[in-house]
């Protein structure tokens, strides 16, 4: 028999994992604002995204929506949990969001330079309570029975800043990457400077959060230390750390911009990975399985043939409009 909880649970993780890297970059230019104080770069930097970022934040809504239709319980234990940061989070989306488009309509200097400060704290508070939001995950939540039973500030601890800090970087290093593959000019080369320190501050927070982790549960050192398990996961680091010497590699290397940022979206990918690993085969960790969190048979089912139409279309136009607005940007001659 088919087992539609597993289907369903990689289902979520494409959708968060797609979330991340496509809002990851968009994030990344709010929060590499503040490098660029002239108007005519963050005009620049803005043009990037302004023919996809909308359609960034659709694989939020399936993650969420999915989270709640599949595995209600998991859902119903993880809101009330995370509830300060999800809200910081929803919150600061919406108000970027308005930073971006009413930035174009502001007359004075005044005005834009409001906007401005509105696009780059909202890029960073949504990026920190991503991170922040993550880490409360992995470092567990406290049930009882089949609900929440800890305090309104269980989530804040050192290890959650920790991973909040770290995916502010790793953002970073996604806008830089984008940047060097979609400009040209002074621009791009102050981009790829930047992508030079954001790799390095991302791969220091790779490593203290993957030290850290091991350490929070059982679980997680029996998988990630203990023999002979060690040797099944020893390759996902052993990736790791290939893929961080590639991406220094091509940092300094001319032409082929596009592979900087090919190489960071592995690098998130493999960071999935692990965090899969450390989780599995709870969704709440220590607390409650998939197969405890999961909806009815039926429902699974229901909900799968509508995901079998709905994700299908929602890529197409994803990949179209990206195909649409690919190549190079100037600010005189637009795309090229």
């Amino acid at each position: 028999m088919t087992d539609l909880t597993l289907i369903w649970a990689l289902i979520l993780a494409f959708a968060v994992y797609t979330y991340v890297v496509l809002d990851g970059f968009d994030l990344g230019l709010g929060i590499l604002y503040p490098f660029f104080p002239k108007k005519k770069d963050r005009d620049l930097m803005m043009n990037t995204v302004a023919p996809v970022w909308d359609g960034n934040e659709t694989w939020l809504v399936l993650g969420g929506g999915g989270l709640f239709a599949a595995f209600p319980l998991a859902y119903a234990i993880i809101l009330p949990a995370l509830y300060p940061p999800i809200l910081a989070m929803l919150l600061a989306l919406v108000f970027r969001g308005v930073a971006f488009e009413f930035r174009w309509r502001a007359t004075s200097r005044y005005g834009q330079r409001l906007w401005d400060y509105a696009f780059i704290g909202g890029s960073v508070v949504a990026a920190m309570a991503q991170g922040i939001t993550l880490g409360a995950v992995l470092q567990g939540i406290e049930v009882d029975g089949r609900a929440y039973a800890g305090g309104w500030w269980d989530w804040l601890t050192w290890f959650t800043l920790l991973t909040g800090v770290s995916v502010v970087l790793g953002y970073a290093l996604l806008g830089a990457c984008w940047m060097n593959w979609k400009l040209e000019g002074d621009i791009q080369h102050r981009a790829r400077e930047l992508a030079r320190g954001a790799a390095v501050l991302t791969v220091m927070g790779i490593v203290f959060v993957s030290a850290a982790t091991p350490f929070l549960e059982q679980g997680y050192f029996e998988r990630w230390l203990a023999w002979p398990g060690i040797l099944e996961v020893a390759i996902v680091p052993v990736l790791v750390g290939a893929l961080i010497l590639g991406l220094a590699r091509s940092l300094f290397m001319e032409g082929r911009d596009w592979l900087p940022f090919l190489l960071t979206l592995l690098l998130f990918l493999l960071c999935f990975v692990g965090l899969g690993i450390s989780m599995w085969p709870d969704v709440v960790p220590g607390a409650v399985s998939l197969q405890d969190a999961a909806s009815p048979r039926e429902s699974q089912i229901f909900m799968l043939v509508g995901a079998l139409f709905l994700i299908p279309i929602i890529l197409a136009y994803t990949i179209y409009a990206y195909w649409v607005f690919r190549g190079k940007i100037d600010p005189e001659e637009g795309y090229h």
